[in-house]
């Protein structure tokens, strides 16, 4: 019989190719969402996470509960609304997860909860940051740890849990490549601030690894999901790397900070800011990245 996996927030990107590589390796899955899917393959559990409302019957079956679910950090404006929405939007649905397991004495093996290297703030520094260093103060970083928090809420009813910390997913769907590609395809890219700020950068096909090596090795605590920190680029160095697989120049005039600050507001910092993260403890568990540099890495994006 094949193992159960249950993805919340199995539509979206990198909930997508998940699905794709889990099944490749003979798993079942079935994804939880605000609403029906439009894939007749994949079944689909509604949840309504602001009423806390989930079938706990429905998820019973699913042994391995993989977390993405959450409102787009980058998407809409930081209102105060709409930071309400990002945290609450993470946390409730841990909560209700962790209310329907509890309610239907699930039989869960594994649970892994995404998380974010924003755990660690909006800030550029030469510290390269470990998973036992301490959280920022800031919004993504209190976002990070409030999801984490209650992450380990679902650890306490003694199931492995694993944080799976991300950086910057690369992948040609969508998300922060296909942004950063499109002024460079408009032979109009440039680096971003000062471009000195770090983006700790990942294939998507990686860190869909790193979750399924995290469940399937029964991995607990928090590790940092980025490529390794020596392959790990500031956003000129990115910049350039685009440019140059796209055969597109790389203007060396950048973008104004204050131009971004207008147009994104307190959001800017995402694409301002940023330092390195280490990743021997993935490594050390014995995860082997397929994409250990940004050539192998937008080759296979672009090929």
């Amino acid at each position: 019989m094949k193992e159960k996996v249950l993805i919340a927030g199995g539509s979206g990107l990198i909930g997508q190719r998940l699905t794709e590589l889990l099944i490749e390796k003979g798993y079942e899955v079935a994804h939880l969402s605000r609403s029906l899917g439009n894939s007749s393959s994949i079944k689909t559990i509604v949840w309504d996470v602001k009423n806390q409302k989930l079938d706990a019957e429905a998820i019973a079956p699913y042994k391995h509960i993989i977390h993405l679910a959450g409102a787009g950090i980058v998407d809409k404006a930081w209102t105060k609304e709409r930071k309400k929405e990002i945290l609450e939007s993470r946390v409730q649905s841990t909560l209700l997860l962790k209310k329907a397991i509890t309610q239907n004495s699930m039989k869960v093996l594994t649970y892994t909860s995404a998380s974010a290297i924003g755990y660690y703030g909006m800030q550029t520094s030469d510290q390269i940051f470990k998973e036992e260093d301490v959280a920022a103060k800031d919004f993504v970083g209190n976002v990070g740890v409030a999801w984490e928090e209650a992450a380990d809420e679902v650890a306490a009813l003694g199931i492995p849990c694993s944080k799976i910390r991300i950086g910057l997913v690369l992948t040609d769907k969508g998300g922060a490549l296909k942004k950063m590609a499109l002024p460079i395809k408009l032979f109009v890219g440039s680096p971003l601030g000062s471009g000195n700020q770090y983006t700790p950068w990942i294939h998507i096909d990686d860190l869909c690894r790193i979750f399924i090596h995290s469940f399937e090795n029964k991995l607990e605590g928090v590790y940092n999901a980025a490529s390794p920190v020596e392959k790990q680029l500031n956003n000129t160095q990115l910049t350039k790397a685009i440019a140059k697989v796209l055969k597109k120049p790389c203007w060396p005039i950048k973008v104004p900070s204050f131009a971004l600050k207008i147009l994104m507001g307190e959001r800017a910092n995402l694409v301002l800011t940023g330092s390195r993260v280490d990743t021997s403890k993935i490594q050390n568990t014995g995860f082997q990245y397929q994409y250990k540099n940004i050539e192998q890495a937008l080759d296979a994006i672009y090929s």
